[in-house]
């Protein structure tokens, strides 16, 4: 399949599960909505933070700041502007607050840069705490007006389909080639003329603008808000585990596993929340160890080498515990003795 062809599937795919979950509305009951509508939420995060950190291998753990920025731009301006004002005005300072957070962080790499973002993600929920206390003399904020469940899941449908339709979109252009260029060798993308300054901006920017509207939109999910709500850090964790499980360099991983984590979760978190986070670490490390691609990656090939693999060593194991493995070393040791 060409490139041109994979570009039409992949929007004929998202056009499909767009109408499909717009359709969904009409028929699930109020607990199966609300259950998309976390799913939206993870697809539209996960994708957004897949597109820059998968591509560029930046591990940002800023995604909980960026969403509490956008639910306190609803919190504090709902009553002021419009739910479309607040939805881009959560976008708008999101990306802006990522645009300065970037220009101080993005010339580190690895741990470092993984660690300051969490820790300025950090400053953010606490400054925040600060002034609620000391100036508007409040934790948190009451949400008066909250618009209808069906604005709330078109409006997180519509983000996750424009986080995922930009990211098949940006992924061919040469945006999308610049930040594999970074995330191979960043040293000589420069030698080759990229501006990998501005391009790495750029495109955090995107992740905090997509967190930062999806934040905006969800925070009438909850009636009081504050920081400790507001600037979760599990939501942050959440979305790179998802991520790299379903496979941040693909387009389809990130949507995938969102789907099931955000099923799973919403089964097991109230009635086994230990055995949740149980399973969401057991399949992070056997991806890392034996699927680094994450689960897009997986294709007959892969389960038939496994098959391959698993045979080998019960066939070795066998070998070794029948007796047979010392029996022919010390063969092998009496024929070098008789010879010598």
């Amino acid at each position: 399949m060409s490139a041109r062809q994979q570009f039409w599937r992949d929007l004929l795919v998202l056009f499909g599960l767009a109408g499909w979950a717009l359709a969904l509305p009409a028929h699930a009951s109020e607990f199966g909505l609300s259950m998309a509508l976390t799913c939206m939420m993870y697809v539209a995060l996960s994708s957004s933070w897949g597109f820059f950190c998968g591509t560029s291998r930046y591990l940002s753990l800023a995604t909980s700041a960026f969403f509490g920025i956008g639910a306190y731009c609803t919190a504090v301006m709902l009553g002021e502007l419009s739910w479309a004002g607040a939805i881009l005005l959560g976008c708008g300072l999101a990306a802006l607050v990522a645009v300065v957070m970037g220009l101080a962080v993005l010339h580190l790499r690895g741990t470092y840069f993984a660690v300051l973002t969490f820790g300025m993600a950090e400053l953010i929920r606490h400054a925040i705490s600060y002034f609620e206390k000391t100036v508007s003399g409040t934790v948190g904020r009451v949400l008066a007006t909250v618009p209808e469940m069906s604005v709330i899941y078109h409006t997180v449908l519509l983000l996750a389909v424009i986080s995922v339709g930009l990211s098949i979109l940006l992924r061919r252009t040469r945006f999308g080639l610049a930040l594999l260029g970074i995330g191979g060798d960043e040293q000589r993308a420069q030698t080759l003329g990229v501006n990998t300054r501005l391009i790495k901006v750029a495109g955090f920017a995107f992740t905090a603008a997509i967190a930062g509207g999806v934040g905006a939109a969800m925070a009438v999910r909850w009636t009081y808000i504050d920081p400790h709500t507001a600037f979760n850090p599990f939501i942050g964790f959440q979305t790179v585990l998802i991520a790299l499980i379903g496979g941040a360099m693909t387009i389809w991983g990130p949507l995938i596993a969102a789907i099931v984590f955000s099923l799973l979760a919403e089964t097991l978190r109230l009635q086994a929340p230990q055995v949740y986070m149980m399973t969401l670490g057991t399949l992070l490390i056997l991806c890392v160890l034996y699927l680094p691609g994450g689960l897009a990656s997986l294709r007959w090939q892969t389960f038939r080498l496994w098959w391959l693999d698993a045979k080998g060593w019960c066939k070795a194991r066998r070998y070794e515990w029948s007796g047979d493995k010392a029996r022919d070393k010390k063969k092998a040791r009496e024929g070098r003795i008789v010879g010598i």
